[in-house]
C-alpha cells in the first residue's frame, strides 16, 4: 500500500484541503439520506484534533463545467452542518478570503467543484486555484478516484497528499479482498448485461477461485451452451464472448458457478405465478427471473469453505418478490459466515448495496463500498488515478 494516511501528515496550524463525496439525494431542498456525510466525519474531526482547518471541496451532481442553481452545494451545507455538528460555511467566489478569515473549529465548504470546467478536464490551472488555499491535500473520495480531476489528480502532485480515513478504509478493504486476499475467494457477479461486466468477468477469472454468475448474465452464459432460455433477459450476441469467459476460467482453474435451477414466470410482476424447474426446462414462453434452491444450496457450500467473498450485483430480480429469494437467502448466509468471523465479505456497486440492504444483510458483511463506478473499476483490475496520484 503506497499511500500515505492521516497519521503520516503534520495538521498542526495548517490548512487541509479535503476532497469528498458528499454527492447526496436531495427532494425539494432537503437532503433524505445523510448516509455519504456521515462517513466523513472520522476525518474531519480528525485534522481539527491534530490541530489542522478543514476545507472541503466536493462536486453535486453533472452540471458540465456550468454554473446550475439547483446543484448549488448552499442546497447541502446545512445538512453537513447537522451531522458534523460544527459552523459550515458555502463559499461561492472569494475562497482565498473566506480562507483567511476561518474561525475556530469553522469547516468551508466550496461550492460544486464542476461548475468550473476545468475540473472535469483536470486543468492544472484550476487545480493550482485550489492548491493555493491549503497547506495539505487529503483525498476522502474513493467513489471520485476513477476520475482524473483536477480536485482528484493534478491537485495531489502540487500539496503534499493523504488518503483520508474513508478513502484509506475503503482501500484496505478492497486490498485484503482482491489484492492479497486469504483463499478460497469467491465472487458473485450479477445483474442484468454481460456487455456492462466483460472486464469485470475477464479480470476475476484468474484471481478467484470459485465465480457465482447469476441475474440476466447467467440466462447469457446458459444460452451459450445450447440452453433454451425463453423469452429470458439474455444477450444472445455476446454467446462467443460468454464461451471465452468459459475457457479462461478453466484454463485459470476458476469454478464458474451458473444456476443449477431457475425460477420462471410468464410476467414480470410482484407474486407473478412461478415454477422450480431444471436449468434446460424452461418454457418457450417464459422468462427466467431467479435462481432456485438448489443454486442456492451450492452457493451456501462454497462459502462455507471459502475465506474471501467479494459481491455485485444480485442473483435475479431482486426488486420484485419473490424473485428476490436466492439473493436473499445466499446474501445471508455470506453475513452469517462473516458475523462469525469465518469470511472475509466486501460488497459494492448500486444495485449490490440496496439487494444486500433490502436482504437485512448489509451490515453484517465485512465492508460495503457506496462506491459504484470506482468500486467496479478496482475489481476489474484497472488503476484508479485519483488512488495513484496519492503513491
Amino acid at each position: 500500500m503506497g499511500w500515505k494516511t492521516l497519521d503520516d501528515m503534520d495538521f498542526a496550524g495548517k490548512r487541509a484541503l479535503v476532497r469528498v463525496d458528499i454527492n447526496v439525494p436531495v427532494e425539494d431542498g432537503t437532503v433524505t439520506d445523510t448516509t455519504r456525510i456521515e462517513r466523513i466525519v472520522p476525518t474531519v474531526e480528525d485534522i481539527q484534533d491534530k490541530g489542522g482547518k478543514v476545507i472541503l471541496m466536493a462536486h453535486f451532481g453533472r452540471p458540465k463545467g456550468k454554473v446550475v442553481p439547483e446543484m448549488s452545494l448552499e442546497i447541502i451545507a446545512p445538512a453537513v452542518a447537522d451531522v458534523l455538528g460544527l459552523p459550515v460555511t458555502w463559499v461561492n467566489s472569494d475562497y482565498a478570503d473566506a480562507v483567511s478569515e476561518m474561525q475556530g473549529d469553522e469547516v468551508l465548504l466550496l461550492e460544486n467543484l464542476r461548475f468550473n470546467p476545468g475540473e472535469e478536464k483536470n486543468d492544472e490551472g484550476f487545480a493550482k486555484r485550489l492548491a493555493s488555499l491549503g497547506d495539505i491535500y487529503v483525498n476522502d473520495a474513493f467513489s471520485a478516484a476513477h476520475r482524473a480531476h483536477a480536485s482528484t489528480e493534478a491537485i495531489a502532485r502540487l500539496l503534499p497528499a493523504c488518503a483520508g480515513r474513508l478513502m484509506a478504509e475503503e482501500l484496505g478493504a478492497l486490498e485484503k479482498a482482491l489484492g492479497h486476499p486469504e483463499r478460497p475467494v469467491v465472487a458473485v457477479v450479477g445483474g442484468a448485461k454481460v456487455s456492462t461486466k466483460l472486464d469485470l468477468l475477464g479480470n476475476l477469472v484468474g484471481r478467484v477461485d470459485h465465480l457465482v454468475i447469476g441475474g440476466g448474465m447467467a440466462n447469457t452464459f446458459l444460452a451459450a451452451q445450447g440452453i433454451n432460455v425463453g423469452k429470458s433477459l439474455c444477450e444472445h450476441d455476446l454467446a462467443d464472448t460468454a464461451r471465452d469467459i468459459l475457457k479462461k476460467a478453466e484454463a485459470a482453474g476458476c469454478e464458474i458457478i451458473l444456476p443449477r435451477d431457475i425460477v420462471v414466470a410468464r410476467e414480470f410482476r410482484a407474486g407473478a405465478a412461478n415454477e422450480t424447474l431444471a436449468p434446460d426446462a424452461c418454457p418457450d414462453d417464459a422468462m427466467i427471473l431467479d435462481a432456485g434452491p438448489a443454486t442456492v444450496a451450492y452457493i451456501s457450500e462454497v462459502l462455507e469453505q471459502a475465506k474471501t467473498l467479494v459481491w455485485n450485483g444480485p442473483l435475479g430480480a431482486f426488486e420484485i418478490e419473490p424473485f428476490d429469494a436466492a439473493t436473499n437467502a445466499a446474501a445471508n448466509k455470506a453475513a452469517a459466515l462473516s458475523k462469525a468471523g469465518r469470511l472475509t465479505s466486501v460488497a459494492g456497486g448500486g444495485d449490490t448495496v440496496a439487494a444486500l440492504n433490502q436482504a437485512g444483510a448489509a451490515d453484517d458483511f465485512t465492508y460495503i463500498s457506496t462506491a459504484g463506478g470506482a468500486f467496479l473499476e478496482w475489481m476489474e483490475g484497472k488503476t484508479l488515478p485519483g488512488v495513484a496520484a496519492l503513491g
